[in-house]
């Protein structure tokens, strides 16, 4: 079974999707005999520099077609409807002739001729930018068929990328679908005419097998994007039909061609475990760790905050927490002194929730020094400094509370009077002036918060496509799906 994949076609200015390029690909192997079985739909690292907007691949899994004849009717295709033009556009063309289960939701290398080293390739390609170097050689290693488009000063980048989706039924083991319907291409770089009333409506109805349609609290339509490129909306959920009804649902200019895909995105196949301090640039981790100062918001309306390893953090000894598990001991608090050291350098990671996560920022403003928490997002690395250091910085995605600071440290009152005490020296505790009533020190206060432990995560305007939406389930703690 020739696997025909294709990548980095499209173009952030002239727009064309990989995904309608595909489209077409499948009905010229139609045309020519043969049968297209299924059509993947892979996203990749999103923090590779040359992505649009995406970051996906796209394979074909064709029959009764031989893999050459597939490759040349995949490079005509492509170079028909590529944006070669652009500089930052790379095509590749991968064919490899292999066999696939025909239930993608087989535990991963079951039933697959797929060789470890190529889902291992696909796996590295969400978390690591690779390179076309190595993504020749492993296709040369295993006889795949490949080709560069667009002519000398294109080197075929997009290989990368047709590589990872080739070996994408071996590396992944949760699907979900995007089912698509592109526009008549003389329409495109011009508005869509999109029925906003239909979409909120028919969103509600398949709401939530099928999610990110819209985004309730902004009032945006999420499904229709902005680019300039053929498709005219994009449903997204957890069944094909379900998704296929809300499409039909929403009133629009005309629907040129549909297509429905199986495809890794909404399923945080991109996150890996880390820890503060051994963090990769350009990779996107779950880390867990303790809140250790007030969030700031920085110019912009972008919400800074500062996470230390657990490790590493200390606590004043009247700091209370909440944990979800009771079974679970307490994290320390972070210090409320600041000329105490809660963390080495190597040890803070800054977490930033960006001005488009809109309301999400409210939920990471009510963190406090000691919260325990888990954060999910994007790596930078930066250096900064003299003698120069390196920054490390989350850009969230999602994150969930563990343990709630419950109480701070306050002045006490008088049992006599009920008036705040005043302090009676230095290492003199407190004193009621009235009453002559005497504390040997501060007390604890009950806080109010607004946040409880659980997930909390960006608003569907705001989501990566490859982010797994909390109304999808199989999280550890209870979750605040946004929609």
């Amino acid at each position: 079974m020739p696997i025909v994949a294709i990548d980095d076609t499209d173009s952030r200015v002239d727009g064309m999707c990989t995904t309608y390029v595909a489209t077409r690909l499948a009905e010229r192997l139609v045309a020519a005999g043969a049968s297209v079985d299924r059509r993947l739909l892979i996203r990749l690292n999103p923090a590779v520099k040359y992505k649009t907007r995406g970051n996906a691949a796209v394979a074909l899994h064709a029959a009764d077609i031989s893999p050459l004849a597939a490759l040349d009717l995949a490079r005509d295709t492509v170079r028909t409807f590529a944006v070669v033009d652009d500089d930052r556009t790379s095509p590749g063309v991968v064919v490899a002739d292999l066999d696939v289960p025909p239930d993608l939701a087989l535990p991963p290398g079951d039933g697959t001729t797929i060789p470890e080293p190529i889902a291992s390739f696909t796996r590295r390609a969400l978390r690591e930018r690779l390179t076309i170097d190595e993504a020749v050689a492993l296709a040369d290693t295993y006889g795949f068929l490949h080709a560069a488009v667009g002519g000398t000063d294109h080197p075929g980048r997009g290989r990368i990328g047709a590589l990872a989706a080739v070996g994408a039924p071996a590396a992944f083991d949760d699907w979900t679908v995007e089912h698509i319907s592109y526009r008549e291409l003389d329409r495109c770089g011009t508005p869509r005419e999109v029925d906003a009333d239909s979409v909120f409506a028919a969103a509600a109805d398949g709401y939530p097998v099928v999610w990110d349609t819209v985004d309730r609290g902004t009032g945006e339509v999420v499904c229709v994007p902005n680019a300039p490129g053929p498709i005219l909306h994009g449903i997204r959920g957890d069944d094909a039909m379900a998704c296929r009804s809300v499409a039909e649902a929403i009133r629009s200019e005309p629907v040129d061609r549909t297509t429905t895909f199986l495809t890794n995105q909404g399923t945080d196949v991109h996150l890996e475990g880390g820890a503060i301090g051994d963090l990769r640039d350009g990779a996107s981790y779950r880390v867990d760790g303790v809140i250790a100062a007030p969030p700031e918001t920085k110019r912009g309306g972008h919400v800074h905050v500062a996470l230390v390893d657990p490790e590493t953090a200390t606590s004043p000894p009247t700091a209370a927490t909440t944990p979800v598990d009771p079974a679970v001991p307490a994290v320390p608090a972070a210090s409320a002194d600041p000329a105490a050291p809660t963390t080495t350098a190597a040890r803070e990671l800054t977490c930033v929730a960006f001005k488009p996560t809109g309301r999400f920022r409210d939920h990471v403003r009510a963190l406090r020094a000691g919260d325990r928490v888990t954060v999910c997002g994007e790596c930078e690395r930066r250096p900064m400094g003299d003698p120069p250091a390196t920054r490390e910085t989350l850009k969230l995605e999602k994150f969930a509370v563990r343990r709630l600071v419950r109480t701070e440290p306050s002045t006490p009152t008088c049992p006599e009077c009920d008036r705040r005490m005043s302090s009676a020296g230095r290492d003199q505790g407190y004193r009621c002036r009235d009453c002559d009533t005497a504390a040997p020190g501060r007390v604890d206060r009950p806080i109010d918060r607004s946040l409880e432990p659980g997930w909390y995560e960006v608003p569907p305007s705001a989501r990566r496509h490859i982010a797994k939406p909390l109304i999808r389930g199989g999280f550890d703690a209870p979750s605040n799906p946004e929609r």
